[in-house]
């Protein structure tokens, strides 16, 4: 009991801490004045319409990279107006001091903001300073809109409608862009949003805003946003629904000479119940354009983690995947539909009013009695309300039933998961924690069967520290979640220093790292310890380089082979020590030909010796040809049985963008640790605003050069109809 008491003791302290730093909005004298327009607006990035003339103007942008206490020094402008369907920008980003070519990676949707020239708008309809949305253009006019949550954060796998033109010469680069109020949702009868305006300019390595952030926060960060303020509230949605119906085609590789062809057509229907609450239904859902995973060298002792890639489980997300950490998570999307496909699901989700979040969430899948699979429904029921400036408080529910009784089928029936959890974020965005509590429900298990965890963590321009601990009980489950380890407390301590150098220096920034990170039994007995010491060097042309040592100390609880190819494994309750050091190094992504890699050295189980060595390349042919080669090897050093063994792991990518519509990409990857070849080859042709048409192939195989015998080719062609 005496970790409970720490754990608790640290999310006591999260609660008090949150009672101070509450205040006013920080940045509320930057407003941005929206009036109406009858002129019809001609996207073609030239500003000739009458209204940008006579616009309210978010100008003399602040730095925020390489330093936030000036203004920038790459002159910037953003115009606002509106008529009754769509909210109209213009943007026009100067090259004041520094001139020459724009950097892109390519017409890519969705691009890295890192690497790109780029303009970021992020808009708060609640004016919450929590949640919204973001839209933003490349150069070269790629566009890039994502859902906005926790204040700071994006998810880039919402898509919409929207519109957008681009110009540019040596002078400056002018964005004309639609969003239409259909496009997003919002509160009616509210005349202030917050607002918040970026630019990326890679010429100049500078980052800037409308309105001053601190260097340490993404440059769109809700707490330090503006305010627009509307002549009148937005005109109200009314009814929106639309249909997305899809056709598809597949042809699979031959099983004893007969090739296996068929036919799917299902598709989704979404309907705001309200201008900010969306009920989203989708009917055999199809999700072969799906990208790939990478393939990695697994190395480690517990289950990895793969993101979910495909769109119906993306929108919205942070209502139901992101409750607890990235190693707890009682709801993870990708056990659904694992082994066998999904009939139907719905999904409710969205803002009730500027206080409250929900997310509702159904899927039923199929039997497949041939695999011994039963038919599984899950649930998942999420509640959020706004609490202080900018906190909440949550809670999740997650059901599993099985809904059929097969011989071979090896699930309980039912698995229930609740929780509860405090996320403070302080007005100032200098703080920010979580309190959590998590327990599961399975047939027969009436006890430790709980989580207890909680972190807080501070960080302003100089400092950044962080505590976290963790009770994660031995009977725990959740069989519809992510939670690899159990049976353990745990203390995680991180801490980080930075030194800013004179300007004319050429690095922006450098300071030592500690972090550790303690696992204990319940007898109170350490059974892991991980402990790294490091250095970083950050850059003004944002190359990165750190070194790093770390020691290790590990107490196997069960069997395990350490180099996982099944020659044999090494006995639970033995003790392993040893230390490693680390090179790590990422160019500027300024250059054509960009590179990273990381190399590090040191002692393994069994007092073995393991080399690795990562190391990704890229070059572009912008903005239509992007080119990307991954390189990494193990090489470890171990007593008979396992000897000397070394691992390739392979992988080359080529990213086509022919127009801002036509996109062609192909992965082909080499995995030596499992013998395995893929190729996955992607066409999109988006013939129409989130319409698109696909061809997608995909293959794996143990042999190179022989002929293949695991293929799939798939057409699908869906289509976005406003009813």
């Amino acid at each position: 009991m005496f970790f409970k008491y720490i754990i608790l003791s640290l999310g006591l302290f999260l609660a008090l801490t949150s009672q101070k730093l509450s205040g006013q909005k920080i940045n509320q004298e930057y407003v941005l004045k929206i009036r109406s327009t009858d002129e019809k607006i001609n996207l073609d990035g030239q500003l000739n319409e009458g209204v940008w003339e006579t616009a309210h103007v978010a100008g003399d942008f602040s730095m925020i990279l390489p330093q936030d206490d000036r203004k920038a020094t790459q002159k910037s402008e953003v115009r606002m107006t509106y008529d009754d369907k769509n909210l109209y920008l213009a943007v026009i980003f100067y090259n004041t001091t520094v001139k020459g070519d724009y950097v892109v990676e390519s017409y890519k949707r969705d691009f890295s903001f890192g690497k790109n020239d780029n303009f970021i708008m992020a808009i708060d309809p609640f004016n919450n300073m929590s949640t919204g949305f973001a839209f933003g253009l490349n150069a070269y006019g790629a566009q890039w809109d994502a859902t906005m949550y926790d204040g700071r954060s994006v998810d880039l796998n919402w898509d919409t409608k929207w519109y957008s033109e681009v110009t540019f010469d040596q002078d400056k680069w002018i964005a004309e862009i639609a969003i239409p109020f259909k496009s997003i949702r919002y509160k009616d009868n509210l005349n202030q949003w917050g607002i918040s305006f970026s630019r990326l300019d890679l010429k100049a390595s500078e980052k800037s805003g409308w309105t001053p952030v601190p260097r340490q926060f993404p440059s769109i960060t809700m707490a330090y946003s503006g305010v627009l303020e509307w002549d009148t509230p937005p005109p109200s949605q009314g009814a929106n629904i639309s249909f997305i119906p899809y056709l598809s085609s597949d042809i699979d590789s031959p099983q004893k000479g007969i090739s296996h062809h068929q036919v799917n057509a299902g598709g989704d229907v979404k309907l705001n119940l309200t201008s900010s609450l969306n009920l989203d239904i989708t009917l055999n859902p199809d999700f072969s354009q799906a990208e790939v995973d990478q393939q990695v060298t697994n190395l480690d002792r517990f289950e990895l983690f793969f993101p979910e890639r495909r769109q119906f489980f993306l929108e919205n997300a942070d209502l139901f995947a992101n409750f607890g950490y990235d190693n707890i998570r009682p709801f993870f999307s990708r056990r659904i539909g694992l082994n066998n496909s999904i009939d139907a699901g719905i999904r409710l989700s969205g803002n009730i009013d500027e206080k409250w979040r929900v997310g509702l969430l159904n899927i039923q899948t199929r039997e497949e009695a041939k695999k011994g699979f039963a038919a599984e429904n899950f649930g998942v029921f999420s509640l959020q309300r706004k609490v202080l400036d900018r906190s909440s408080i949550g809670m999740i529910f997650v059901n599993k039933e099985t809904l059929s009784d097969l011989d071979n089928s090896s699930n309980a029936a039912y698995n229930r998961n609740l929780g509860l959890e405090f996320n403070y974020f302080s007005a100032d965005n200098l703080w920010n924690g979580k309190m959590m509590y998590l327990k599961s429900f399975s047939p027969g298990v009436k006890k430790d069967d709980a989580i207890f965890a909680s972190n807080l963590i501070y960080s302003n321009n100089n400092f950044r520290g962080s505590l976290q601990g963790e009770y994660i009980g031995k009977n725990y489950n959740a069989e519809v979640g992510y939670v690899p380890r159990t049976e353990y407390f745990k203390f995680n301590t991180q801490f980080r220093y930075l030194f800013f150098p004179n300007q004319d220096s050429k690095v922006l920034s450098h300071g030592p790292y500690i972090g550790s990170s303690q696992y204990f039994n319940f007898d109170g007995k350490g059974i892991d310890s991980e402990t790294e010491l490091g250095y970083e060097l950050n850059f003004k042309n944002r190359s990165e380089m750190i070194l790093s040592f770390e020691n290790q100390f590990i107490i196997l609880q069960n069997p395990f082979d350490p180099i996982r190819t099944g020659i044999q494994s090494l006995e639970a309750l033995t003790e392993h020590r040893w230390n490693k050091m680390s090179l790590e190094y990422n160019s500027k992504p300024q250059s054509l030909f960009t590179y990273a890699f990381k190399s590090s050295y040191g002692g393994y189980f069994q007092k073995g010796k393991r080399w690795q060595f990562f190391s990704e390349m890229g070059y572009r042919f912008q903005p239509y040809v992007e080119l990307n080669s991954l390189v990494s090897y193990n090489h470890i050093t171990l007593e008979e049985p396992w000897g000397n063994n070394g691992f390739w792991l392979l992988g080359v990518k080529s990213n086509i963008t022919f127009t801002r519509n036509i996109f062609f990409s192909n992965l082909y990857q080499y995995n030596e640790q499992q013998k395995l070849w893929n190729f996955n080859s992607r066409f999109q042709w988006r013939y129409k605003p989130a319409s698109d048409i696909y061809l997608v192939f995909n293959s794996s195989d143990t042999q190179m050069m022989e002929p293949n015998q695991n293929w799939n080719l798939t057409l699908k062609i869906n289509y976005w109809i406003n009813l």
